[in-house]
């Protein structure tokens, strides 16, 4: 549960920042960087990621815990 609720957040976060940046981009009429846009989709693809091997990644840290 822990997990799903971390790659959610990761997930949330990308989504707020590369929309944050594209409004930047259009209150102050600035062309979009391709680079700058595409670093807040880091913790979204990490999120994704997260979210698809959930249950892997919670065995996997339950079994480093024991």
């Amino acid at each position: 549960m822990l997990v799903c609720f971390i790659a959610i957040a990761l997930v949330g976060y990308g989504l707020l920042e590369m929309g944050l940046y594209w409004g930047e981009c259009l209150a102050h009429k600035h062309p979009v960087k391709i680079v700058r846009f595409a670093f807040p989709a880091v913790p979204l693809v990490a999120g994704m990621v997260f979210l698809i091997r959930a249950k892997s990644i919670a065995n996997w840290i339950s079994d480093k815990l024991e």
